[in-house]
């Protein structure tokens, strides 16, 4: 809708450049659209859309000034702009991106009319998709906290059935996940009897971790006691299993609160979140500046069609906050020849421009899957939206091989300058993360002795929080070519760690059953 909505206004009015120009912000919208809560929804996507319509007409001025060297000015400082704030956290990411890639549009496809009307366009497309992610919350606005508080209950459900076996790790990682999914999601707005069940449910994970710990498989009448709760079918544990472990009669007290008046609530404090180093950002705004304008100078000598595609590729590639840039760098390139196959298929039987809105519509929805599953078939899908939209425009050239090339020296850029200037950036990266989670663990272990239910929470959370940052960028560094073998001592201390938060917890939970 995003995509074919607009196009389908500008091919029916004629003002088509308009038009491509309002799905270009819907294509970028989509890209960004996420399950998250509405209002980070709302932040993210507004914040998308003025930086994108900031960028577009900045870039569109310095095209429209005629002066040489101007759109180059503009693209590096934007550039330098978009590096100094992507690292700061996922809202600064996404609009420090589309700073560029706004500026690198206007810079390079003069649209006709005002200078206003451009930017305008683009704000609205993404504005559209802004509309149609929230409209849920017109009718059911809780729905989004409401699932992923259940989720919690399912996911303790799970590691409960696999308490004993070696999927037990994993199982309580994805309980902390969605433990810090469902936190996330709950706002101060939220109903009491949500922010209740959400209480219950920290505790009732505190007694599936000490379960876990204690390593015994456990039956059926047991591992779908959480469901129960979840379905607000209060009852107690089956006699023979209630008093028989710490973990058990952890559980038992579970089902005791529930059945209670009052419970503690758990404070909503928004997550932790430890940005780079000063020294990190103005590293990655320098590189990014200087990538940008190897590319626009690049760009310049070949004198190719449309070759603004170059400084955008290097916007979408150069993100090493979204994965690891190698692996971004070979998706990209090998997406944009998927899409270039597909397009030149297509042009083979397809002539109506209606059936090509249809296409747009399709590989559109391509994109939307692509970008949270794998960025290569992402950029497939959008491979063919642009080209779609610059047939629309009327543009006959043969723009298939450019793009390739253009992807390809621009992909080669980024990595030479990344592994030649910042190597040992996911490594780095890595360590950082390892240490700080090892001293949230150590916090832990410090405090929780002595802390209270809600305060425990708190200090736990931070724990495998860190934890599981640390993993995923273990996992993001094993991916780089510098670092094919990642230190071997990585995922052992990761694991050390997360037993160790395990440990704690049970034996807290186990000496506030005796206290009581």
């Amino acid at each position: 809708m995003a995509l074919g909505v607009p196009a389908l206004i500008g091919v029916l009015t004629g003002s088509i450049e308009l038009a491509v120009v309002a799905s270009v912000g819907g294509l970028w919208g989509v890209g960004q659209d996420g399950q998250d809560p509405y209002r980070s929804r709302v932040a993210r996507l507004g914040s998308l859309g003025l930086a994108a319509a900031g960028g577009l007409l900045a870039g569109e001025l310095a095209l429209r000034s005629g002066h040489p060297g101007a759109v180059l000015v503009c693209l590096v400082f934007c550039a330098v702009l978009a590096g100094a704030v992507s690292l700061r956290g996922r809202v600064a990411s996404v609009a420090g991106m589309h700073l560029l890639l706004g500026a690198v549009v206007g810079g390079g496809m003069p649209v006709p009319g005002p200078w206003w009307q451009a930017p305008l366009a683009l704000f609205a497309g993404v504005m559209l998709v802004l509309a149609l992610s929230v409209a849920p919350w017109l009718w059911d606005r809780h729905r989004i906290a409401r699932e992923a508080v259940q989720a919690v209950y399912r996911a303790a459900s799970r590691a409960l059935a696999a308490a004993g076996t070696p999927a037990a790790g994993d199982a309580r990682r994805r309980l902390a996940d969605s433990l810090d999914t469902a936190q996330q999601a709950l706002g101060p707005n939220t109903p009491a009897r949500l922010r209740r069940s959400f209480a219950l449910a920290i505790r009732l994970a505190e007694a599936v971790t000490t379960l876990i710990w204690e390593g015994r498989p456990l039956p059926v009448t047991v591992t779908g006691t959480p469901l129960s709760l979840m379905a607000g079918e209060i009852r107690v544990l089956p006699t023979p299993f209630a008093q028989d472990t710490p973990g058990l009669r952890a559980l038992a007290g579970v089902f005791e609160a529930a059945g209670q008046e009052q419970i503690d609530e758990i404070p909503l404090e928004p997550a932790p979140h430890r940005p780079p180093g000063l020294a990190d950002c103005l590293r990655y705004a320098l590189l990014l500046g200087l990538a940008v304008l190897l590319t626009q100078l690049l760009a310049e000598a070949l004198d190719g069609p449309r070759n603004y595609w170059l400084p955008m590729t290097v916007a979408f590639v150069y993100k090493p906050d979204l994965g690891p840039v190698f692996r971004r760098a070979v998706h990209r390139c090998l997406g944009t020849v998927a899409g270039v196959a597909v397009i030149a298929a297509l042009a083979l039987w397809i002539t109506d421009p209606y059936v090509w809105l249809a296409v747009l519509a399709v590989f559109g929805a391509v994109m939307a899957v692509g970008v949270r599953h794998h960025y290569g078939v992402a950029t497939a899908g959008l491979t063919v939206v642009v080209l779609v939209l610059l047939d629309l425009l009327g543009d006959e050239r043969a723009l298939s091989w450019p793009r390739i090339l253009d992807t390809a020296l621009a992909a080669g850029i980024v990595l030479v300058l990344h592994f030649a200037l910042w190597p040992r950036s996911a490594a780095a990266t890595a360590d950082d993360r390892i240490r700080t989670a090892l001293a949230a663990v150590q916090r832990y272990r410090a405090l929780a002795p002595a802390a209270g239910p809600v305060r425990r929470h708190v200090l736990r959370r931070s724990a495998y929080q860190q934890l599981g940052a640390a993993r995923r960028a273990v996992a993001l560094a094993g991916h780089e070519p510098a670092l094919r073998r990642p230190r071997q001592d990585w995922e052992p201390v990761i694991a050390t760690a997360e037993k160790l938060c395990d440990v704690v917890t049970a034996r807290v939970l186990a000496s506030d059953l005796v206290r009581t």
